[in-house]
């Protein structure tokens, strides 16, 4: 945190001074960027339809209007980034003032003599060494996630989330299936223990009517044999004997008889 506090407005600072020297030095500036905003007015489409450059200059912006402009944003982005205040925006502001300042100002390839392009090659490198500090700058998120991170991990979040619930829904779908399966085994298990106590009095029920039917026989040949032990002899002797003693009680009556008689 401290190296931040620190590194800030020493990055900003020659963006700050530079930004106050052009607005001092304006005519110096304005000349350097007038062939540069003249070239660039070549390559549009205006001055392909035959337009004067002059007039096609004017599509980029006037060259007093731009230094300006460009004063002002290095002034105002480098004072925001040494204070902290948006510091990404702030090195991305510097860092697109910079590039069309550095191709201006020190377009060494187009020197001819070779100690000044030497001295705009050293120049350019500085500002690219600046350009350098300043993407640092923009990709620093003071320790905190950075927003393709945080892309990321909602994508991810979010995922999780999805999977989540479909293995909730999931498992609430094998549970109820779990939960059918064993309503279906116990009222299975039920009707077979219904079936078995049916049987078993069936079988009560059928051994008590048999039972009875062969007790029922039994008494039957009991009476049966009883009756036989109480019948009389039906022999011949036993028939002439009886038939016998009867005459003998009939001639014994008559002779009772008589004697009352007489």
């Amino acid at each position: 945190m401290i190296l931040r506090r620190v590194a800030r407005p020493l990055l900003a600072s020659i963006f700050i001074m530079g930004g106050v020297n052009m607005l001092r030095q304006k005519e110096g500036h304005i000349a350097v960027a007038k062939p540069f905003l003249d070239k660039a007015a070549e390559k549009t489409v205006r001055r392909k339809a035959g337009e004067s450059a002059e007039s096609a200059g004017s599509l980029p912006g006037d060259p007093v209007t731009m230094v300006q402009v460009d004063a002002a944003v290095k002034i105002a982005a480098g004072a925001m980034l040494s204070l902290g205040v948006l510091p990404r925006v702030a090195s991305a502001m510097l860092l697109t003032s910079l590039v069309p300042t550095t191709l201006a100002a020190h377009a060494f390839w187009e020197e001819k003599d070779p100690e000044k392009r030497q001295e705009q090659l050293i120049e350019f490198l500085k500002n690219a060494g600046l350009a350098g500090g300043l993407l640092l700058a923009v990709v620093d998120t003071g320790g905190k996630p950075s927003l393709g991170w945080r892309a990321r991990h909602a994508a991810e979040g979010a995922t999780h989330q999805v999977q989540g619930a479909a293995g909730a829904m999931q498992r609430k779908a094998g549970m109820a299936a779990t939960r059918t399966s064993l309503a279906t085994e116990k009222a299975a298990a039920k009707a077979a223990k219904v079936g078995t106590v049916a049987g078993a009095k069936a079988g009560k029920a059928s051994g008590m009517v048999a039972g009875t039917a062969k007790g029922k026989g039994k008494a039957a040949k009991a009476a049966k044999k009883a009756a036989k032990g109480m019948a009389l002899p039906t022999s011949a002797a036993a028939v002439k004997k009886t038939a016998k003693g009867k005459g003998r009680d009939k001639h014994g009556k008559q002779a009772w008889k008589a004697s009352l008689t007489h």
